[in-house]
């Protein structure tokens, strides 16, 4: 649920740092209540003019773009209004002592002039070369006119494999779902192709070498994109044509029984954190407890939910899309509530165009309306259901219930769910659950879930 995520709550970003000569890039490590963040900020001078970018390698987010740069008698100052991200710091000798400052927090950032290149540790992403077979593919969707780019990693002996295939969730993403340094899919399908399963993953249509229009597409409509990736499978002698299973994580896990529900070709299912309530409920929840967690006072949340509440109903109620206008029309008649919860240093009017083009996209509102119990009432293959009990973007136990109560209606009787203690929406071992928790932790995948998943889909 990245796409939800992001637009909802900033505490993710970055920054960088100077020396005797301001232009370069500067790196420091942001300590934010006991979350170390690595910033780079790169800076440059043009007769006189500063210009900045800011960087999070650890979250993936490169050449930001810093407002307003200002460097005069030793002082620095910058600003990101849309991020209410506000630096101020007093170079000494080759380092700059400062603060850096979002919203209402204000931590220490001490940045040094430097010329390396930070890599995250991620001891569990392979390194070529690989112990399997991995080849790059592609395949069509011929209904919707798209080219999928993927990778299909095989076991290096062998055939008639069982076969799963990766679905990514919400947002823009690659056949490794990268998200702030970590990939997933990489990690999972280097685990399962080891253990003798073969594991095709792509890139999201209109994204790295996919075709197509991604802003356009539901999630609807990426289970298209899916079903082409099953017939290409099919297509292939090394796979068992009976044995193809669908892995989703997040939007992935709509995904997955969408299919199922409507196709005999599907062997299995796993729903990594995958939803059991409707999208209207599951970003209200998911709304409130990150909010919670990250130390909104209770007033803050409950306004920010109510107005949430008003647009949701809005797009719900209505039986044909809403439009930006009409969002845009709404909030504006809410002004006095919607300026008292906007971060500091974001005008309404940007704060309500940014809310409204959100809101009005086709992804969000069929997300808003789509309850995924109809369609896990008519899958009938075996099902494995997992999520973490910190899992703050699909709340674990109300959607693992709801997934179980769904299946149980339709009949199927060849269902596993099980709750991991301590594991966030990736399924790393984490310590809030917050999404700024995602780039610290070293780990990429739980070791415990991957040894699960495998010995499920082996056992099948």
């Amino acid at each position: 649920m990245k796409r939800i995520i992001f637009a909802t709550i900033s505490l993710l970003l970055a920054i960088s740092g100077f020396s005797q000569d301001i232009n370069g890039s500067w790196s420091g490590v942001l300590d934010a209540m006991g979350n170390k963040l690595p910033l780079v900020i790169n800076i440059s001078e043009n007769d006189g003019n500063y210009s900045a970018t800011m960087d999070s390698p650890t979250q993936g987010a490169k050449g930001i773009p810093i407002g307003t740069v200002n460097f005069e008698n030793e002082k620095l100052t910058f600003a990101i209004p849309n991020m209410a991200i506000e630096y101020e710091g007093i170079m000494q000798a080759d380092s700059i002592a400062g603060t850096f400052k979002q919203g209402s927090m204000a931590f220490p950032l001490n940045l040094k002039k430097t010329d390396e290149v930070f890599t995250p540790v991620r001891p569990q992403e392979p390194k070529p070369p690989y112990p399997y077979i991995s080849e790059d593919v592609t395949f069509e969707n011929k209904l919707a006119e798209v080219t999928l780019a993927g990778t299909l990693t095989m076991p290096s002996s062998g055939n008639n494999f069982t076969a799963v295939i990766l679905i990514s969730g919400s947002g823009s993403q690659d056949r490794n779902e990268e998200i702030m340094g970590h990939k997933p899919f990489l990690v999972v399908a280097d685990y399962l192709t080891r253990h003798g399963i073969a594991v095709l993953r792509y890139d999201d249509r209109g994204f790295a070498q996919s075709t197509g229009d991604f802003m356009s597409a539901t999630t609807a409509d990426f289970a298209t994109d899916t079903e082409s990736a099953v017939e290409y499978l099919k297509s292939r002698k090394e796979i068992n044509p009976n044995k193809i299973g669908l892995m989703g994580h997040s939007e992935g896990g709509i995904i997955a029984p969408m299919i199922a529900a409507r196709s005999k070709d599907i062997g299995f299912i796993v729903m990594l954190a995958g939803t059991g309530l409707r999208g209207y409920e599951i970003i209200l929840t998911q709304v409130e407890e990150l909010y919670k967690v990250a130390g909104v006072p209770a007033n803050q949340i409950s306004e920010t939910l109510r107005i949430n509440k008003a647009i949701y109903d809005l797009i719900i109620e209505s039986k044909e899309d809403v439009s930006k206008q009409e969002i845009t029309d709404l909030l504006t008649s809410m002004e006095d509530d919607i300026t008292q919860i906007i971060p500091a240093g974001i005008s309404f009017d940007n704060y309500i165009q940014q809310l409204a083009a959100q809101m009005s996209s086709p992804w969000m509102q069929y997300f808003l309306r789509y309850d995924p119990a109809p369609a896990l009432e008519l899958v009938k293959c075996p099902v494995l259901a997992v999520n973490g009990s910190k899992d703050l973007q699909v709340i674990s136990k109300e959607n693992l219930s709801f997934i179980g109560k769904s299946l149980e209606k339709g009949g199927n009787k060849r269902i596993t769910i099980k709750e991991y203690p301590g594991l966030n929406h990736l399924f790393q071992e984490c310590t809030t659950g917050l999404p700024n928790e995602y780039a610290i932790i070293e780990q990429t995948f739980s070791p415990e879930v991957l040894q699960d998943l495998t010995d499920w889909i082996l056992n099948l």
